[in-house]
């Protein structure tokens, strides 16, 4: 199947035409949208009226899904569906409504990190709320020669961001389960994509907290160096959400962030995760 393609910015991604995502899918049109995916790192999907169980199915033509450690959040009788939201019911948020206030990269702090995401928009305010990518590819890649070499073999602790795991007063808002689920783990700062053979810089704002063998302040002075490099505004493209979007990131290969918006306005998306493989 042909499908038409335009790019969405010059840093990356790109709006895919003509596919219906509650249509069965053959090989040739997976294999069609995989390979844009890979080219691209970020893909578009407009006006998609698709079910939970048809976001499972066509998640899942990438890998196993992973089941999110914010289990309090997971659509009931779908596990494999993180509930983006800032809705209520009985006074009680149904979904992790904060996620993504900082650069991240999707489970970044996993021994498995996340593949990708696939994120459902469902309802979305009229003004802001946008979410921000940004290209780690170009930013390994205009990195000077020298740094190159510096942060090659360099590896650095990431974790789950300090505001998920205790609140300002102090209440814990990681059960104890969750915590356990979720110890420090070690990745490269720089990775190699385990199906393009790319490298791309692999630090971020929330997880990434020092890089080991280094001093702690000079460490997270280094890291604050390279997210600022990674998000020069040449880097990033920037999502305006329409309702029943859907997008898939590449984790591998970007960072995200959401941008603030007016929390009077509902803002409820679904959200598939797909299992990766450890960084190297």
């Amino acid at each position: 199947m042909e499908i038409e393609s335009r790019p969405l910015s010059d840093a990356l991604g790109a709006e895919l035409f003509d596919v219906d995502l509650a249509r069965p899918m053959d090989e040739t049109t997976f294999r069609t949208i995989h390979g844009a995916f890979l080219e691209h790192s970020l893909i578009l999907f407009r006006d998609q009226h698709i079910t939970p169980e048809q976001h499972i199915a066509f998640s899942r033509r990438f890998g196993g899904l992973a089941t999110h450690v914010f289990d309090q959040f997971l659509l009931p009788e779908h596990p494999e569906i993180l509930r983006v939201s800032n809705k209520r019911e009985k006074g009680e948020l149904i979904g992790l409504a904060d996620a993504g206030k900082y650069w991240h990269s999707d489970l970044a702090y996993m021994k498995r990190p996340s593949l990708g995401s696939i994120l459902h928009a469902l309802q979305v305010p009229p003004t802001g709320g946008d979410t921000l990518f940004a290209n780690m590819t170009r930013a390994y890649d205009t990195l000077p020669q020298a740094a190159k070499g510096r942060l090659g073999g360099m590896m650095a602790v990431n974790r789950v961001a300090e505001g998920r795991r205790t609140s300002v007063d102090g209440r814990i808002r990681m059960s104890k389960a969750q915590l356990t689920k979720t110890p420090d783990v070690v990745h490269p700062v720089i990775r190699t994509h385990p199906e393009t053979g790319c490298k791309s810089l692999y630090v971020s704002q929330s997880h990434t907290d020092r890089i080991v063998g280094m001093d702690l302040e000079e460490g997270r002075a280094l890291i604050r160096k390279l997210v600022a490099h990674a998000t020069r505004p040449e880097n990033i493209y920037t999502h305006k959400w329409r309702p029943y979007d859907i997008l898939m990131w590449d984790n591998r290969c970007t960072m995200h962030r959401v941008a603030p918006y007016d929390r009077r306005h509902r803002r409820h998306m679904h959200r598939t995760t797909i299992k990766g493989d450890t960084p190297y």
